[in-house]
């Protein structure tokens, strides 16, 4: 791993860093010491690692709570450019032109996304686990739209994310299976007038889900719509109870 040199703002250190062919950023607290919780943040679609709702998030969960927070680019997004993502992207708009099923196309993105990033967010957590201000504390997940989408499988198969806030996103293909292995506690966010993802798609993978501990966040509106400000103040305390808290 290597990273560009640090800089720092309101309390937040900010390590932008190379794993790889992976470009990514991690936020801890500027003199941060010791072991600490850590979210990993997945971005929506066609947004990137210091997209503006990530870096709020980041720098929240930072100055708040005293957590570590890692994003990192998807293919063909940010600062990763791919041909077969540019190809695969360009078919889909086609498909979708063409009068196919959106539904259809966003699961096939998806699938082929997470065979990749998957391996790749694992990755990421392992290394940047080693570091001495960040360490082998708990780890949370957090990620709406591609971000559920990418993030069912990974926290499927992750069993170092013991929570995880998801949402915007639905029961398209292999994505129901994925989230009955899915156990840990998990706060589910849907947007009641969502035209990108049906609600019965969303109700069903919250459904599917097969944490013991698990809410449903109903708020209207439609896909791309901020989420109300209670909602971050939910995630908080969620984290919180269960990762713990250090700020």
């Amino acid at each position: 791993m290597r990273f560009s040199s640090p800089t720092s703002s309101d309390g937040v250190r900010e390590q932008i860093f190379q794993l790889g062919e992976i470009p990514g950023v991690l936020w801890t607290p500027q003199d941060a010491t010791g072991p600490r919780p850590l979210i990993v943040l997945g971005h929506g679609g066609g947004q990137h690692k210091k997209a503006p709702g990530v870096v709020s998030r980041a720098h929240h969960f930072v100055t708040e709570l005293g957590f570590a927070a890692v994003a990192v680019d998807v293919p063909n997004h940010g600062d990763r450019t791919d041909e077969q993502y540019d190809r695969v992207v360009a078919e889909n708009q086609a498909r979708v032109a063409a009068g196919e099923d959106l539904s259809s196309v966003i699961a096939g993105f998806q699938e082929l996304a997470a065979r990749q990033t998957v391996p790749e967010w694992r990755a990421v957590l392992d290394v940047v686990q080693e570091l001495d201000h960040v360490g082998t504390g708990p780890v949370g997940y957090w990620g709406i739209s591609l971000g559920c989408g990418l993030g069912v499988p990974f926290v499927a198969a992750e069993p170092r994310v013991t929570a995880a806030v998801l949402g915007l996103g639905g029961a398209f293909g292999a994505a129901a299976d994925l989230a009955r292995a899915i156990t840990v506690p998990v706060e589910f966010l849907v947007q009641w007038d969502d035209e990108r993802v049906p609600r019965d798609r969303s109700l069903a993978l919250f459904d599917a889900l097969g944490s013991p501990e698990k809410t449903l966040h109903a708020n209207p509106g439609k896909h791309g719509d901020r989420l109300p400000l209670h909602e971050l103040d939910s995630t908080t305390r969620f984290f919180a109870r269960h990762l713990g808290q250090l700020g």
